[in-house]
């Protein structure tokens, strides 16, 4: 599942907060980003707008911000369990342009893999910035190589749906009831058996490609070489 994120100008708008104020509260460090991306862009969670909130209500009975700040330091504000927390995991994520660099496609090819189903934004805000975790890398060069192996997309959605499934059962083996769980795995069980066969297919191939390419080199610069001793036995005739 998706979760949500904020862009800087969507907290100011969602917090009803001039971007002066964030400005000076985040400078003070009362106010942080819930994580950045690769190439440094804020971003935040609706656990942020919730301790701006909790701000405020320090202001309305008669707090300074520099009082607001001291009690930070010293005990913090009362928070929702990882509102901060998982700040250090959220830097490692990618922008879609990020991804894209990385995987060496554009970020239209991103976004169409989106759209297909194939891979799905750990995060992303309501005017549509996208942040994927460092599996996404893995599982975008996967997509790259199985569409040179000749897969449709409606394949490569298929196999990336289990992909996806597998690292999720992994992670928590009650995401699915026993039931659901033993079916999954059968399937990926099944889907490898025949991945497996159409790999050793395209190995062969490969192998038979691989004679050919170095039977033809050897060849080419034997003719080459013939080709070389005519021109210089046309040379030797001319002198």
């Amino acid at each position: 599942m998706t979760d949500s994120l904020l862009e800087r100008k969507e907290l100011i708008e969602k917090s009803k907060i001039s971007g002066k104020v964030l400005d000076e509260w985040e400078e003070m460090k009362i106010v942080k980003p819930a994580g950045f991306t690769e190439d440094k862009i804020p971003f935040y969670t609706q656990q942020t707008i919730g301790h701006i909130n909790k701000i405020r209500k320090f202001i309305d009975i008669g707090y300074t911000v520099e009082e607001i700040q001291r009690i930070l330091k010293k005990v913090g504000l009362p928070k929702h369990a990882g509102e901060y927390g998982n700040a250090k995991k959220l830097k490692k994520h990618l922008t879609i342009g990020g991804l894209a660099e990385r995987v060496g496609v554009s970020t239209r090819t991103i976004k169409h893999w989106e759209d297909k189903g194939i891979i799905e934004a750990d995060m992303r805000s309501d005017g549509g910035f996208r942040l994927y975790s460092e599996i996404y890398v893995y599982l975008c060069n996967l997509v790259k190589d199985l569409q040179l192996f000749g897969y449709t997309l409606e394949e490569i959605k298929h196999i990336s749906y289990l992909f996806r499934t597998s690292l999720t059962i992994g992670k928590d083996m009650n995401a699915y009831s026993v039931v659901e769980t033993a079916n999954e795995l059968d399937t990926m069980c099944r889907e490898i058996e025949t991945l497996n066969s159409r790999m050793n297919l395209f190995k062969q191939g490969i192998q038979r490609w691989n004679e050919l390419i170095s039977r033809k080199t050897k060849e080419i610069n034997a003719l080459k070489k013939k080709n070389q001793k005519r021109e210089q036995g046309k040379k030797g005739e001319k002198k």
